[in-house]
């Protein structure tokens, strides 16, 4: 990749291998496509880091800035899919 991750400096090591696995998963489902619970999984992780509504809206949309894969839609289409569906953008 050509762009480095949003994060925040105030999350630990873990979070933040744990947020840039989300990220990667957004972009596995505009790539190859990724299990809708591996996804939500991830996705779930990523909301325990970041509960903020706010602060997840400024960090995706920075994230799609960057990268040009919306979390947003990627997520969307995770939760009006069936369980064991697979994710492809």
């Amino acid at each position: 990749m050509d762009f480095s991750y949003p994060l925040s400096i105030d999350w630990s090591t873990d979070e933040i291998i744990d947020v840039i696995a989300f990220y990667e998963a957004v972009e596995e489902a505009y790539l190859k496509g990724i299990e809708r619970d591996t996804l939500m999984f991830k996705y779930r992780r990523f909301k325990e880091i970041v509960p903020s509504k706010s602060e997840e809206k400024k960090l995706t949309d920075e994230y799609e800035e960057l990268s040009g894969y919306s979390s947003y839609k990627t997520i969307q289409k995770a939760k009006n899919a069936p369980a064991g569906e697979r994710i492809k953008m």
